[in-house]
């Protein structure tokens, strides 16, 4: 588990807004939360899922924000978009179980809902379950996400 303060961004298009601006609100008063970062969209504004998911996806490359939760009508649409930055693991989460393992078996920076797939109550406590978990870089993961990372790094 871990103890640490992360700054986390959110973003999300019109169909994740509500789911959107209710975790904000959870992660602006969790007190593992140092600071929360919202990339968009609001209220009544249309923006494509894509749009946001690699502004936010960005932010995490540059290391302005150490984590990212994204919501759109899936959660499919934003964690593929954010997954063609470099350097960036993304990933649905839908139960505890994956949630868990996103980050200790594979390091994801960001998770993605669907506010049209998960309920909200699920998404905000796997949102808050998250902020537990910290990859570890001695465990037995790191040499598969290695491979990962070698592979970002020779391809163009």
């Amino acid at each position: 588990m871990s103890s640490r303060q992360w700054r986390i961004a959110v973003g999300a298009d019109e169909a994740g807004f509500q789911y959107k601006e209710a975790i904000a609100r959870d992660l602006a008063e969790d007190s593992r939360v140092g600071s929360v970062v919202d990339f968009g969209v609001a209220e009544g504004e249309t923006t494509p899922y894509a749009s946001v998911g690699l502004t936010v996806a960005e932010a995490v490359a540059r290391g302005e924000v150490d984590r990212a939760i994204l919501i759109c009508g899936t959660g499919i649409g934003m964690a593929i978009s954010a997954n063609k930055v470099p350097g960036v693991r993304a990933t649905t989460v839908s139960d505890s179980y994956s949630c868990e393992r996103s980050v200790l078996s594979n390091d994801c920076q960001i998770i993605s809902f669907g506010q049209r797939v998960v309920g909200l109550e699920l998404a905000r406590r796997l949102a808050s379950e998250w902020l537990g978990y910290e990859f570890d870089p001695a465990s037995p993961s790191n040499s598969k996400v290695s491979v990962i990372s070698a592979y970002e790094r020779r391809t163009p």
